[in-house]
């Protein structure tokens, strides 16, 4: 049975999968319901959400800043995951063959590489951006201008990175060079041929390298450095004063939005890199028909960070909050827009560094 088991690949050549072709994998009805209320689940809040996000920041020109810039970004991808990756995904799991056209069977791969390269390239400027302005509030600050030419370095990396896809994928009958003991209704199929399996894992592998393990280090030490800086100005601050409840609180919230970032993505994107990894050195190891319900829930992890980073992002922060219902408000003509003061959507903003970077205009007590 062919699928398309990854984020960035599709399953291997039908020739390496030693499968019981005769065993029947079909799911069930109930398997079958979940898997389309689930994804249907996800794909409606993240892409509900990360459109929020994009048309309250794209619409506030005071918002236009490095920080919501590259949040902007990261909601783009994840919107190009909704609607493309995740329909393809789940209609070619449940239907088992392809049956979107040659040209989406290209490029539904390469639009997934693309759209997890940037997303992850994303967090990791967020993170770098965050580090730069509260562990060095002094030195070089990054400008609007250089945030849009990061992200467009972002998308030409990750182009470049996808191309593999559109050299390797292929529309195609399975089993038509193999004889099998009994008929078998060929469907065509989406699938990747590369000259070999050796080329294949080394190219899956810089994946698995370049898209989770090197960004989740990254956040990571940047994420570490913010937090022990943040611990320290906190204490100089209690030092100084005696009414330190509020602070220690604003603080114990910043610093857990901190924790949940890194270990929402790492967490969601862990099942999926496993699989992923298996596949590729041992396939034997995953039971056949234990194939696509092992799949389906990774890949649904994996999916599931489009609707954290929203979360985390816009409407944990009570600025987006005022700035999401003035929107609302101002298209709905209800009235004259409340001015809001304005701020990014940071999750490393507090009221101990406030005084340290508010020149910049990128920090602030409200989030």
């Amino acid at each position: 049975m062919e699928l398309q088991h990854n984020t960035y690949h599709n399953q291997a050549s039908w020739r390496e999968i030693p499968w019981d072709l005769a065993e029947d994998c079909s799911l069930s009805v109930g398997g079958t319901t979940f898997l389309i209320v689930a994804y249907s689940t996800v794909m409606a809040v993240g892409l509900i959400g990360n459109s929020c996000l994009v048309f309250v920041i794209t619409r506030h020109k005071e918002m236009h800043n490095v920080t919501n810039i590259f949040i902007v970004n990261l909601s783009c991808s994840d919107i190009l995951i909704g609607i493309i990756c995740m329909p393809a995904t789940i209609i070619y799991t449940l239907m088992d063959h392809w049956i979107l056209g040659d040209t989406l069977c290209k490029l539904t791969p390469f639009i997934q590489c693309i759209s997890v390269t940037v997303s992850t390239f994303s967090l990791v400027l967020i993170a770098m951006e965050r580090y730069q302005l509260i562990v060095h509030p002094t030195g070089w600050k990054p400008m609007v201008g250089q945030s849009y030419l990061a992200v467009a370095v972002t998308w030409i990396v990750a182009c470049l990175i996808s191309v593999p896809f559109l050299s390797y994928t292929v529309l195609t009958f399975p089993f038509q060079n193999m004889s099998v003991p009994y008929p078998i209704n060929e469907h065509l199929v989406c699938m990747e041929l590369w000259p070999s399996v050796q080329e294949r894992r080394a190219y899956t592998t810089s994946l698995l390298i370049f898209q989770y393990f090197l960004p989740v280090i990254l956040i990571m030490i940047c994420y570490l450095h913010i937090y022990l800086r943040l611990r320290r100005r906190k204490d100089m601050v209690d030092r100084g004063r005696n009414n330190t409840q509020k602070k220690n609180k604003g603080a114990t919230r910043i610093n857990t939005m901190l924790i949940s970032i890194v270990v929402a993505f790492a967490l969601s994107w862990l099942p999926l890199n496993v699989f992923n990894t298996v596949f590729d050195w041992n396939h034997e190891a995953i039971p056949s028909c234990g194939h696509d319900i092992i799949f389906s829930f990774c890949h649904l992890t994996a999916m599931v960070s489009t609707c954290v980073n929203p979360i985390i992002y816009g409407f944990l922060n009570s600025n987006f909050q005022k700035q999401l219902k003035s929107t609302l408000l101002s298209c709905r003509c209800w009235g004259v827009t409340e001015r809001y003061e304005s701020v990014p959507l940071s999750t490393v903003s507090t009221e101990v560094t406030k005084g340290s970077i508010l020149s910049n205009g990128s920090i602030s007590n409200n989030t």
